[in-house]
């Protein structure tokens, strides 16, 4: 029986099912959860209105409420008390893709940019001939490329069968961090034009702050990162 409820689920009101990670027992925290697949049509389950959201208006999200939900055994994923494991390893995917996702959008940033820097003109000349904006831009696209290199080399790496939990989370946390410096500087060079809520620049302003809160947050990130150089503190005796 499942009773309580789940915030911020992505695609809830328009999915037929949801992979939910569920205490199944008593035990240790690390042991103690399944991952069971719940069909939406299930009594005791209903959906909040979808939440208005600053960006990723494409995708609705929405609170999930179970009222003494039964769900029978066959519905689980893997036997019980290997969720939570289970879970960890697809994290990797969804981070790694994430940051995948990433680099397309911003470098479509940095092109749209480009294009209206060399429309738009002050002082007699192009926007995109003040050396502080085509220097800026130059830095960004490297800051691209460096990304871009992270998530091959972990992809391949992932394909090999191999453990990427410190390049994914590397991956991930600089592709949030990159998009908020890439949508920023350009949205800047925009100008009142890139203050318009309809222009694609600031809706990848937008829409890109989620990269460093979903999936795991920054600081998530870096624990993990650090857990695995083995500088983080260790526990007092």
């Amino acid at each position: 029986m499942i009773n309580g409820s789940k915030m911020w689920i992505t695609n809830s009101p328009s999915a037929d099912f949801i992979c939910l990670l569920a205490n199944t027992s008593d035990d240790k925290p690390h042991i103690n959860k399944s991952l069971i697949m719940v069909p939406m049509n299930t009594p005791g389950i209903s959906v909040s209105p979808p939440l208005e959201k600053l960006g990723m208006h494409s995708s609705e999200t929405a609170q999930v409420f179970f009222d003494e939900v039964r769900i029978p055994q066959r519905n689980r994923i893997g036997h019980e008390g290997a969720g939570f494991m289970m879970q960890m390893l697809q994290f990797q995917e969804e981070r790694l893709f994430g940051a995948a996702n990433m680099i397309k959008g911003l470098e479509h940033c940095i092109d749209s940019t480009i294009a209206y820097c060399k429309e738009r003109r002050t002082f007699g000349k192009a926007l995109i001939d003040n050396q502080v904006i085509h220097f800026r831009l130059a830095e960004l696209s490297t800051e691209i490329e460096c990304l871009r290199a992270l998530v091959y080399q972990a992809t391949e790496q992932y394909i090999k069968g191999q453990d990427v939990t410190r390049l994914a989370s590397m991956a991930k946390l600089k592709a949030g961090r990159l998009g908020r410096d890439v949508s920023d500087s350009c949205l800047q060079y925009w100008g009142g034009m890139g203050f318009m809520w309809d222009n694609p620049v600031a809706r990848a302003y937008r829409d890109v702050r989620l990269v460093s809160i979903g999936g795991g947050a920054d600081e998530i990130m870096l624990g993990i990162i650090c857990k695995l150089m083995g500088t983080l503190p260790g526990k007092k005796s």
